[in-house]
């Protein structure tokens, strides 16, 4: 019988998604959701990467034609150009420090609490909020998972 005393190879973290920030180890979920708050794509990356990262992934696949977002999204070329030649709409709040602001619909901009309400909701359960699931893709499942049980037993209402 042959035993093998020699140490297993060490795991990469790209499988983790996971990143730095301020409060230690964690990552960040990007989601899309359509006009009810219901999910309609997520992404997964770590913590300390930008916003447009996930936007790059999700808004090739987005069907809607109005795309509302927070001001983290104030990029022309990746986000405005972008939702132009796809004929799409981007109703952006506009930074502070923009020296020309860009006109948006304030109205239409109030719908933004959907996805909100959609994180609050999600991370309502532990598992989420904590970072539970190591992997990538198990986390990436758990969300999923709460995204469909959650609206069967009312918390998502």
């Amino acid at each position: 019988m042959l035993i093998s005393i020699a140490r297993a190879p060490k795991k990469s973290r790209q499988d983790e998604a996971i990143g730095r920030s301020r409060g230690g180890l964690n990552a960040k979920i990007h989601t899309l959701v359509d006009a009810l708050g219901n999910p309609t794509g997520s992404y997964l990356t770590g913590e300390q990467v930008h916003d447009l990262v996930g936007a790059s992934h999700l808004l090739p696949s987005m069907k809607a034609g109005m795309l509302i977002v927070d001001k983290a999204f104030n990029a022309g070329v990746r986000v405005l150009a972008r939702s132009a030649a796809a004929g799409k709409t981007a109703v952006i709040l506009p930074r502070a420090n923009c020296r020309l602001p860009r006109d948006f619909d304030r109205d239409i901009y109030e719908a933004r609490h959907r996805i909100e309400n959609f994180f609050a909701k999600t991370k309502q359960f532990c598992a989420i909020a904590t970072r539970y699931e190591k992997t990538a893709k198990n986390f990436l499942a758990a969300v999923y998972l709460v995204a469909t049980v959650s609206d069967r037993i009312g918390v998502m209402h």
